[in-house]
């Protein structure tokens, strides 16, 4: 029997570490677009004189503009190729960044981080679907953990790196920081990322972004991955919304202590995402899924019951750090089932899956300013969307009928 390859292979090992860097980078764009000003939001809400559900909108204005921007990068990048979006997108982010740094109300801050949302799509979504252009199977799965390493170490960065620079500037210098961030990496993947969709690929995954989107769309696992999706990053963004206020606020943390802590609970996604991805040799992706989501919901119902029975700190941060590290066990996962059968639709498909994650949070932002003022609120939203998302799994993606990667 001759063995699967694929183009990847054909990379030597510098060069596949060039793409990891390089792709990981893009993708922590994103996470870095988001999570680097968290430590500034109180800060923020005193200098334009506004409240914490108004600074908190900001957040989910980026989340916004992170999902409709992988709706229009991802079909793009499955028509023109992969190299061109990803450099316009991320060029948009650069400028967006600028005008946010310049920013002088909420209303302009709200519009910059919606279009540095847009703009950061294009790192994400492109950088999943060349992935997905030179491999498959457990290939597959192995460069997603890596690149998905690099990935991970934003969430751990960025609340710290943001909190450092609050001691020598004020909130706008995290937006100059994000412009030269981005402006490097789109200088490094121009240099150094070659194209992988080649055009009569480009013909091959169907003559309009309609074909393509219901090419997936069909396919009623992914759409129940799509969901599920969403609703663990709904858990997640519950969390990142809530925490700056909780653990500044009411726990009295420092923006250097919260970064720290924010450090802390994010070394638990890196764990689950290495951890997974040596799993899922052995044990089929849907049923890590089965496991990482029922430890979520157990996790965000102990941090509600914790804070009524007066654990206070303590009994927050710990469950709160098992749910972070089950999410590293849920979204890569989640990623391999849905790219692995859509290699023709890879940016189609890998834009919806970004579009519902970070739809879906944004959606979930303004609830967290109106209900998760407290440990045990934030809790019990976390706990509810990771509900729906044990739901889906069982009843829509049914993992007795998942084939093989």
């Amino acid at each position: 029997m001759t063995a699967r390859t694929h183009p990847g292979d054909a990379l030597s090992r510098k060069q596949k570490l060039v793409y990891i860097l390089i792709l990981g980078a893009l993708t922590a764009l994103g996470p870095f677009t988001i999570d680097l000003y968290l430590p500034a939001f109180p800060a923020i809400e005193d200098d334009l004189g506004v409240s914490a559900a108004a600074v908190q909108l900001t957040l989910a204005g980026t989340t916004v503009g992170f999902g409709l921007g992988q709706l229009l990068v991802g079909p793009f990048s499955d028509k023109v190729g992969r190299r061109l979006p990803l450099i316009l997108a991320t060029s948009v982010h650069v400028a967006a960044s600028i005008g946010a740094a310049m920013s002088t109300d909420i209303t302009t801050l709200m519009v910059f981080r919606v279009l540095q949302g847009i703009g950061a799509a294009g790192g994400g979504v492109v950088a999943m679907a060349t992935i997905r252009d030179l491999f498959s199977g457990y290939p597959l799965v192995r460069m997603l953990s890596r690149m998905a390493l690099v990935n991970g170490m934003a969430p751990i960065l960025a609340p710290v790196i943001g909190s450092q620079l609050l001691l020598v500037m004020d909130w706008p210098g995290i937006f100059w920081f994000l412009a030269v961030y981005g402006a490097i990496v789109v200088v490094a993947a121009a240099l150094m990322i070659v194209e992988t969709l080649p055009p009569e690929k480009r013909k091959a995954s169907g003559t309009t972004a309609v074909q393509r989107y219901k090419a997936v769309l069909s396919d009623r696992i992914y759409l129940g991955l799509l969901m599920m999706g969403g609703l663990n990053f709904a858990g997640l963004f519950t969390y990142l919304s809530a925490s700056p206020f909780l653990f500044q606020e009411l726990y009295g943390l420092s923006p250097q202590e919260y970064g720290l802590l924010f450090g802390i609970n994010s070394l638990g996604v890196v764990s689950g995402v290495q951890i997974s991805a040596r799993i899922v040799r052995h044990v089929g992706p849907q049923w890590v899924l089965a496991c990482s989501t029922a430890s979520m919901f157990v996790m965000g119902m102990l941090i509600a019951v914790f804070d009524w029975l007066g654990f206070g700190f303590w009994g927050t941060v710990i469950p709160l750090w098992f749910y972070i590290m089950s999410v590293g066990f849920t979204f890569p996962n989640i990623q391999v089932l849905a790219l692995s059968k859509h290699g023709a639709q890879a940016g189609t498909a890998a834009s919806l899956l970004g579009a519902a994650t970070f739809g879906f949070a944004g959606a979930m932002t303004p609830v967290v300013g109106l209900f998760g003022g407290t440990a045990a609120a934030m809790g019990l939203l976390m706990a509810a969307s990771i509900g729906l998302a044990i739901i889906v799994l069982w009843t829509v993606v049914r993992p007795r009928t998942v084939p093989a990667i």
